[in-house]
């Protein structure tokens, strides 16, 4: 039996040879098949993450213009805390920048020396710790208790009534707190009317750190809520179920399961409620500053007010600015380098 070419003794044909791609064609199919990437495994390049999100950056462009607009290129005014400001001595108060004298940290040195910065701290640093302990915890107690009605439809009136103030000024707050508990308010007629005089908490300045509290809590609280309940929205409800199944009562579902999934957000406010421990209010200060005086009612966003625009001591305003928020900054990196050392992200992760 006569054999073919390239076939075996018995008659069979070897399998044919598969040819190997070269290097070329093997690294142009890789690339085809598997997106760019970065040096960093699973990451993905810049560029993909550009032409994928491209219409959200546009969207964000005009956001961003505002911000570098109104919140960064003012940064740079900052200067003329190292300055003798003078706005007359140019053309324009732009200008009078560059024409102004250089005196380093005189006005600092000024600031530390100045009794009435001292006594506007110490205002906005008791006005401080007064917000936190008494107003802080006011919306997550509200949002507890809005959040356990049953009923949806009294949950939504009690929620809007208590939002509804934060969309009145301060001039309409003041007036509606005046009409109430001023001189000529309700109250002190009522108790005219009954043989009592002399009822006029508007002007006690004893009592004036209390009376922006009761403000701040009546105006504010509302926004507070909304917040809390849309972190409460997020809870599952079989997490009550499976702790209502194990013998946990109301108030131990809420230390179990309301409370931890509040814990983030009551961090992250936290966080910055403390970064901006020295902006405790400017015009509900400045609305009622001649009805209790200013020994009472002067906190340092006032005083920055006072001395720079009403006396025209730009620089040492901007000096006081400057270390207000200098201090702002620190206040925040600190309180978020405590919120990772208890476990929550906080403003931001590590």
């Amino acid at each position: 039996m006569s054999l073919t070419a390239g076939s075996r003794p018995d008659g069979t044909r070897p399998p044919a040879a598969v040819e190997e791609p070269t290097v070329a064609v093997a690294t142009a199919a890789a690339k085809d098949r598997v997106p760019r990437r970065t040096s960093k495994a699973g990451k993905v390049s810049w560029r993909i993450r550009l032409r994928r999100d491209r219409a959200l950056i546009l969207m964000t462009l005009p956001v961003i213009a505002l911000l570098l607009l109104f919140n960064y290129v003012p940064l740079l005014g900052n200067v003329v805390a190292f300055q003798e400001y003078d706005p007359y001595v140019s053309s324009n108060g732009i200008t009078a920048i560059f024409h102004s004298p250089w005196v380093g940290v005189e006005q600092f040195s000024r600031m530390l020396d100045d009794p009435l910065f001292w006594s506007a701290t110490k205002n906005t640093i008791v006005l401080f710790v007064l917000q936190l302990v008494l107003f802080f915890p006011v919306p997550i107690v509200l949002a507890l208790v809005i959040n356990s009605v049953i009923r949806p439809r009294v949950r939504a009136v009690a929620q809007a009534i208590m939002y509804l103030p934060h969309f009145f000024s301060w001039v309409l707050v003041v007036t509606v707190f005046q009409q109430i508990l001023g001189g000529a308010g309700i109250i002190a007629q009522t108790m005219e009317k009954h043989g009592w005089s002399g009822f006029d908490l508007m002007t006690n300045a004893d009592l004036f750190k209390y009376l922006v509290i009761g403000q701040t809590v009546w105006k504010d609280a509302g926004w507070g809520i909304i917040v809390f309940l849309a972190a409460l929205s997020a809870v599952s409800t079989d997490l009550y179920e499976a702790a209502a199944m194990d013998g946990a009562g109301r108030w131990r579902r809420m230390w179990h399961v309301t409370l931890p999934a509040l814990r983030p957000v009551i961090a992250l406010l936290l966080v910055l409620r403390v970064g901006d421990a020295l902006s405790v209010g400017f015009e509900q200060f400045l609305l009622q500053r001649y009805a209790v005086g200013a020994g009472a009612s002067e906190v340092l966003d006032t005083y920055v007010w006072n001395v720079g625009i009403q006396n025209g001591d730009f620089s040492y305003a901007a000096a006081v600015g400057l270390v207000k928020g200098v201090i702002g900054v620190c206040l925040v990196l600190g309180a978020n380098k405590v919120a990772h050392l208890l476990g929550e992200q906080g403003v931001y992760k590590k």
